[in-house]
Parts: C-alpha cells; sequence; structure tokens
C-alpha cells in the first residue's frame, strides 16, 4: 500500500509530518509518496537524522497555506503540495492521500479533484472521539456549515459503514445532535432530518441525542450539520484538555498530592490516553471516490502515525465500494 502525504500541510510541518510518517511506515510496513519542496524535505531529514531512502517526493516549492482561498486550489494554487497530492491520487500514483493542511481545502480536493462517489451530495469531515468507553464518530465535523436533510441522511449511512468496516462496530446507533431527546424537538430542519433518518433502513437509528450524553456513550454514530458538528468538536477537545490540566493541578498542589499521584501515575497515564483526541489522528473524509484522510493541523509526530494507521485501515476495508452499494440499494427501495 501507497500512501501520499503532503509534507508541508499543517502547523509543523514538515518536521513532523516526515517524522510521524517514517514511523508508520516502519510500523504499518506501507510504502510513502511525500509532496513537498524535496531539497526542503531532504534537508530537514538529513538534519534530524531521518533516512528516507528510496520515498519518492513529488517536488513543488509552493504551499497551500491556512489563509488561501479553498477553491483558489483548482487554478491559482494547483500546483501546491495539497493539490498535487490530490492530483496523483486521482492518477492512481497513491491509495490515499493524506494532509494537514487547510480543511477547505481538503473538501474543494475531495470533491473536484478526487470526485464525490456517485449519487452522494457533499462529502463529510467524520472525526472518531474518544468518550467514557470506547470512542464515537462525529459526521459532519465542519465540511458544510449549512446542509439539507438529506445531506445529514447521507452522513449516518456513510458513518454507519465506517464505523462498522473500520472500527469494528457491529450494527452501530446513529444519533441525531439536538437540544432535546423527543422526536419532535428542535427547529423544521432537525424535524426533517429525523423522519429520513427514521424511515432508512440501511441504518440503525436510536433517535435524538441531547450534546451532553455525547460522552456517555449515547450512539457510536452522531450527525449533525457542519456547524453543529464543528462546535461540538472544538468544545469537546477543549473540555478535554481542561479537564486533563485542572487533575494535573490538584496532583501537584501538595506534597501529599504528589505522593498519590505517584501511586496512580499508569492509571493516569491511560485516563489521558483515552480522552486524547490526538489517539485518532484526524478525521477521514466521507464521500470521497478515492480515500481521503485531514490530519490534525497542529498533528506532532505521533498523531501523524496514528492518523496514517487509520488511513491504511480506511483503504484496507474497502469502504467507498460498500457506501457505493448501499447508496444504490437505498435509491432502489425509494424508486420501488
Amino acid at each position: 500500500m501507497k500512501i501520499i502525504i503532503d509534507a508541508f500541510g499543517g502547523d509543523n510541518a514538515p518536521l513532523e509530518i516526515i517524522k510521524g510518517s517514517l514511523d508508520a511506515k516502519k510500523e504499518l510496513g506501507i510504502d510513502l509518496i511525500f509532496v513537498g519542496d524535496e531539497n526542503k524535505i531532504k534537508e530537514c531529514a538529513k538534519e534530524n537524522g531521518l533516512d528516507i531512502g528510496g520515498i519518492e517526493i513529488i517536488h513543488t516549492e509552493e504551499v497551500f497555506t491556512m489563509e488561501d482561498d479553498p477553491t483558489t486550489l483548482l487554478r491559482a494554487k494547483k500546483n501546491t503540495s495539497m493539490a498535487l497530492g490530490f492530483k496523483a491520487l486521482k492518477e492512481g500514483r497513491g491509495d490515499a492521500f493524506a494532509s494537514a493542511g487547510s480543511s477547505g481545502g481538503m473538501v474543494v480536493g475531495a470533491t473536484l479533484i478526487a470526485k464525490r462517489i456517485k449519487g452522494i451530495k457533499r462529502v463529510a469531515f467524520a472525526p472518531v472521539m474518544p468518550k467514557a468507553e470506547g470512542f464515537f464518530m462525529l459526521c459532519d465535523g465542519g465540511a458544510n456549515n449549512e446542509c439539507r436533510p438529506e445531506m445529514i441522511d447521507e452522513f449516518a449511512l456513510m458513518g454507519s459503514v465506517y464505523m462498522n468496516k473500520v472500527m469494528g462496530i457491529k450494527n452501530p446507533r446513529v444519533g441525531q445532535a439536538n437540544v432535546g431527546t423527543e422526536d419532535t424537538k428542535g427547529g423544521q430542519f432537525q424535524n426533517d432530518c429525523f423522519n429520513l433518518l427514521k424511515a432508512n433502513e440501511n441504518i440503525n437509528f436510536i433517535g435524538n441525542i441531547e450534546a451532553r450524553d455525547i460522552p456517555f456513550d449515547a450512539a457510536d454514530v452522531i450527525v449533525c450539520d457542519g456547524f453543529t458538528g464543528n462546535v461540538i468538536l472544538k468544545l469537546y477537545e477543549g473540555v478535554a484538555m481542561a479537564l486533563v490540566n485542572k487533575i494535573k493541578g490538584i496532583f501537584k498542589k501538595s506534597l501529599k498530592n504528589k505522593l498519590a499521584a505517584a501511586m496512580v501515575l499508569g492509571d493516569m497515564k491511560e485516563f489521558k490516553k483515552s480522552m486524547d483526541y490526538n489517539e485518532y489522528g484526524g478525521a477521514p473524509i466521507l464521500g470521497a471516490s478515492k480515500p481521503v484522510f485531514k490530519i490534525h493541523g497542529s498533528a506532532k509526530a505521533n498523531t501523524v502515525k496514528n492518523a496514517l494507521k487509520l488511513t491504511k485501515a480506511f483503504v484496507e476495508s474497502d469502504i467507498i465500494k460498500d457506501i457505493e452499494e448501499s447508496v444504490k440499494n437505498k435509491e432502489t427501495k425509494e424508486e420501488n
């Protein structure tokens, strides 16, 4: 398997991207293609004692920045590392493309270069997040601020396939993020989404979910529009970091507390790991016709490695084919 990687996407590129990619190569047995300034990649590797021998590099000196208009990826920024990565994916030079760069650019590239799966109206960010026990998927996590009900229905279908095939959850429970659990809660949009989800025989829809219940195993797939999803995602990440820091502060408060911390150090490390969204590395972009993975923008090497681990599982699961078949089956049932 060969994964194409934007070596200059994200806050810590290229060093952390290179380090994490090499760790993934060693651990997972994957092949890599770096896209970016070849001289800078080789110089960075040499300065940090990293062996990139035998790794293909697609050279470009241009970078797609966080400030760039996402639509410029197609023309004015068509020679950036992100754009050329998508182009290489489209041409079949690799099995998947991963980048920690601009989220907007990734959505445009997945939609207009890699192209959408036939029958899918919009691609969606689908981050896997930790909960009290295990994990859940949030879809859409920020790709589409405004959605139509039929798009939410598609997010539920794609999320269910991913959680089943990649994350190993049989018959994943789907819940709609809402302001209450009653069937009629929310506005007209949420009500219309509810009715579509309830009628969808291809998913295990369990109803509306309140945000406070999400961390407590309320569902395996949480669906909502991208604006709501991104607010949930960012708040979830912030609360998790604040909680960990608060606990650290308690254990450092006195000698007695420090001694107590030493006694539960192993458990605390496990707790921190279980609540760390970096363990999942980022989010697949569901709905694209080829595997595309958005790595966290602030990713360090370990996060990059974890992202590529999920990217590998994404490719091996062949879920794009399953999504295509599910869409066809749903359309056939609706026609009949």
